[in-house]
């Protein structure tokens, strides 16, 4: 639980923030810069976590009954050899009948919907700061992110956000998945809210998405309802550091016997 004392300075190293009034336009900047680093750890350290992903989309009929359903469930895990990989564990069969679920919306589950914002992205988004607010017991600053301009084929982030003032991490979005190309002509994406849960004491990592929106076709509009979980998050330990590509390891090559001649 965190307490909010008026009149405390948001303290961090070499900087400070006076919480009775509005920061600066230099400030603000400052606190896009610091947390879109903390927000690179964390994209780094996710990689290092496994966890169990749960989703489940429904079209929505009479009484808001479900009239169709896609679900999958899914351990995002590591192989013998480290390597990060998504193993299904449930997938029954697609009813949907009005809707028809395309790349871009696996995409946007991966990508978008858990949506993290690194020093990286920094230059793809166009950031407005627009005052403080309070997420549940949680202090934070708000802001709208859009991107700058889209590349055909990516998925991009556009709604709002909030950032912990202490932790400077994102612990709320709200928005949806875009992009730009011919394949979208045809295609609607539903407004969604991801929530982020603080893991073993220092990032926040995304746990709840849901959405409740209606999915203007030119057919017609389409009711949905959509939710996807994350749990079970645990780090990755293994006795050797995880690494990519070919490594020779040097133990196992010291306790070869010699080539015979």
């Amino acid at each position: 639980m965190r307490y909010l004392m008026l009149g405390l300075l948001l303290t961090m190293p070499g900087w400070a923030v006076d919480q009775n009034k509005e920061p600066s336009e230099q400030e603000v900047q400052e606190i896009i810069n610091r947390f879109a680093a903390k927000e690179a750890e964390f994209q780094q350290a996710r990689e290092r976590y496994t966890y169990h992903q749960k989703y489940r989309f429904d079209e929505l009929g009479p009484g808001g009954r479900s009239a169709g359903k896609l679900e999958m469930e899914a351990d995002i895990v590591f192989t013998s050899d480290g390597k990060r990989t998504e193993r299904v564990t449930y997938a029954p069969m697609n009813t949907l009948q009005m809707v028809q679920f395309t790349p871009e919306d696996e995409q946007d589950i991966r990508n978008v919907q858990p949506f993290v914002l690194t020093t990286k992205d920094l230059p793809n988004y166009s950031i407005r700061y627009l005052g403080r607010e309070n997420v549940d017991e949680i202090t934070c600053f708000s802001f709208a992110v859009k991107p700058r301009k889209m590349i055909e084929g990516q998925r991009y982030f556009a709604g709002l956000i909030w950032v912990d003032d202490r932790d400077m991490q994102i612990v709320k979005t709200y928005g949806r998945g875009t992009g730009v190309g011919k394949r979208l002509t045809n295609q609607r994406f539903p407004k969604f809210e991801t929530y982020r849960e603080q893991i073993d004491g220092k990032y926040w990592f995304p746990t709840y998405t849901v959405s409740n929106d209606t999915l203007n076709f030119e057919s017609g509009p389409v009711p949905i309802k959509m939710i996807l979980t994350y749990k079970d998050y645990k780090q990755f330990k293994a006795e050797s550091t995880i690494t990519f590509g070919d490594v020779v390891d040097e133990k196992k090559e010291e306790k070869k016997e010699p080539p015979k001649q």
